[in-house]
């Protein structure tokens, strides 16, 4: 049953009408948006009995692209609309690994006193507030240094791009153009994941594996600019113009497909799109075995380049990124599992990869991926941190072992060096070689640029950051790595502007009203600043982010209360806080917390703003040297 044909229902003391995408008490209307009346909805249909975030992925979620982080984000909005509270609730009940729990009674509502639904005098009334679409952007973000979209950024192929804290200036980065604008080059392309047009819907893993293939292979010639994945994935499943698509990219050209996989053979259709006009610029169809993926895919790259009438070298357009076409279905599968970025989908994951690597043990895609799997299980929580990185690290080295100039290994490895060993030296030489080996790498700049933030070069690291806006325009975290990279240096316009562009790209993106907020708090905005900071969709730092605005607004024991509703996993944050309000000690304490449980934002102690109160206390420069950073 659809929304918009069910009932009024009673959950707890709330009026729900499905037909309006409304919820009401008290004389209170609030509107919903489509998706989270839905998972309302299911909530409510399978009331006092657990659902997994998996099945809402499928029921709620279907045919869309998300993670699990878009699951947990829709329920902390929809248990705040529903005035909730999360360590006692009466309405929505979290059930640790398991998924979530409607515990509200659920009744139809019989209300003799109300107009008919239907009733067309019904008062039209104001939305209290409305839930933004969850989008595909969403992010990751375990803290608030990390403001990565990890769930997608991860998930297309990367490592964070924002959680390096470098000692040594990256001297391999290539220097590219610094326009972040959306400024189309005549040879510029897009390539939009492929669809599945199986007759069971069940290939998708197999045709995001193309388009991601045929896009590696372009990106490899230089007289090409290529479009990140990161940007081009964000259309799939929207039915868009392909002009409007090519012009928000600054594309020139877009290519599209289609899948249809049957048995051993497949069909793939490929077109080449003049974005300017939506003329066709080239279009074709592969009819093969299954099993010559390898040989469609090389076959469609060159052909975008002949009509691109670009000119490259003989072996530019061959891909053979594994020998096995079994073994690489497996990879392609634990890509799929990957995508998920959640404890069993990281485990199923890293069977694919392992798997993959027992047919095929030269393969560096399936032995990086698996490094890459094995490092954020760990950084995620989902194993403990010596077993997970250590497991990581020798994951790492058996992909470097395998090819040396594997870029996404060394960053991997830098990765592992800088929120697990703390050693910064070597964590800048791993993002060093990265760059010397994939200069236009949108990741390696990104990475780069905070690098250079991150030891005072803010000027030299916004060049990097812009470079890499370039060539990955919508990246959520990327704008939010420049706009912190303003927030640090006080050019606080500049930076309010980058957090809103980000939040353009994804309104739910988690901290991004967190870094909106501490900017405009900056500016003297108090009031704006806490109306922000409430719409922060993660309840831990929006808890912190109150707790300091309120201080700044001379409401200490409010602020209190904010700080001791802050949940478990927050401690850099409310040593951030309590540094923000001149408490050392207490700061000093939180510190050492965060030190012992190896916080991951501990990388950004040293250019955080809100640590400025206590930066010349002795201790502050002592828990520096622990974190062997200069002072």
């Amino acid at each position: 049953m659809q929304a918009s044909d069910s009932p009024a229902i009673r959950i707890g003391a709330w009026r729900v009408d499905p037909a309006l995408d409304e919820i009401s008490k008290d004389g209170n209307t609030v509107k919903l948006e489509r998706r989270a009346m839905q998972l309302l909805l299911y909530l409510s249909k399978h009331a006092d009995r657990v659902v997994s975030v998996e099945q809402l992925l499928d029921e709620v979620w279907a045919g869309v692209v998300v993670t699990p982080d878009s699951v947990y984000h829709a329920v902390a909005a929809l248990r705040r609309l529903l005035g909730d509270d999360t360590k006692q609730p009466t309405y929505i009940a979290n059930v640790p690994r398991r998924g979530y729990r409607l515990i509200a009674p659920v009744a139809p509502w019989i209300d003799s006193a109300r107009l008919p639904l239907e009733n067309p005098q019904r008062p039209a009334v104001e939305p209290a507030r409305t839930i933004l679409a969850v989008t595909k952007t969403g992010s990751s973000w375990r803290r608030f240094a990390i403001v990565a979209s990890v769930a997608l950024t991860l998930t297309l192929g990367y490592v964070l791009v924002d959680r390096f804290w470098l000692s040594k200036h990256p001297t391999a980065v290539e220097h590219p153009p610094t326009d972040a604008s959306t400024v189309v080059a005549d040879r510029s392309i897009a390539v939009l994941p492929f669809v599945d047009m199986s007759e069971k819907k069940d290939q998708e893993y197999f045709a995001d594996g193309i388009a991601d293939e045929v896009l590696n292979l372009l990106s490899k010639i230089p007289a090409l600019k290529v479009i990140g994945r990161t940007s081009s994935f964000q259309f799939k499943g929207k039915n868009e113009d392909l002009r409007k698509i090519g012009a928000e990219l600054g594309a020139a050209y877009v290519l599209e497909g289609s899948l249809r996989k049957s048995g051993d053979r497949m069909r793939v259709t490929a077109q080449l799109i003049a974005s300017r006009d939506g003329g066709h610029a080239w279009a074709d169809t592969y009819e093969a075995a299954s099993s010559d993926v390898f040989g469609v895919q090389d076959q469609i790259a060159a052909a975008v380049v002949r009509a691109l009438q670009v000119t490259i070298g003989a072996d530019d357009l061959r891909s053979r990124p594994m020998k096995s076409a079994e073994a690489y279905e497996l990879y392609l599968r634990g890509r799929h599992a990957y995508d998920r970025f959640d404890k069993a989908g990281f485990e199923n994951a890293a069977n694919y990869f392992r798997q993959a690597l027992v047919l095929e043990p030269s393969s560096v895609r399936a032995a990086e991926w698996l490094a890459l799997t094995l490092e954020s299980s760990a950084e995620w929580g989902f194993v403990p941190p010596r077993e997970g990185f250590e497991s990581a690290r020798a994951a790492t080295l058996q992909a470097l072992a395998l090819d040396s100039r594997s870029a996404l290994a060394h960053m991997n490895m830098c990765s592992i060096h800088t929120i697990y060993d703390w050693n910064w030296a070597d964590a800048a030489g791993e993002c060093q070689l990265a760059l010397a080996i994939e200069p236009r790498n949108p990741l390696a700049l990104a990475t780069a640029g905070q690098a250079l933030v991150a030891t005072d070069q803010p000027d030299e690291g916004a060049r990097l950051l812009s470079a890499a806006l370039t060539l990955d325009p919508m990246v959520a975290s990327t704008h939010v790595l420049l706009g912190n990279n303003r927030r640090t240096k006080g050019r606080l316009a500049e930076s309010a502007a980058e957090f809103r562009k980000a939040l353009d790209i994804s309104p739910q993106y988690v901290g991004g009203h967190y870094y909106l907020a501490l900017t405009l708090l900056a500016q003297g905005k108090l009031d704006t600043a806490r109306s922000e900071m409430e719409l922060e969709v993660a309840d831990g730092g929006r808890d912190v982010g109150l707790a300091i605005i309120d201080y700044a607004r001379g409401h200490k024991p409010q602020s209190d209360l904010e700080l001791a509703r802050v949940p478990d996993g927050w401690a850099y944050e409310i040593a951030c806080a309590y540094a923000y309000r001149g408490e050392a000690d207490r700061a000093i304490e939180w510190l050492d917390r965060a030190y012992n449980e190896k916080d991951v934002s501990l990388a950004f102690i040293k250019v955080e703003p809100l640590f400025g109160g206590i930066k010349t206390d002795s201790r502050y420069k002592t828990f520096l040297g622990r974190m062997n950073l200069p002072e």
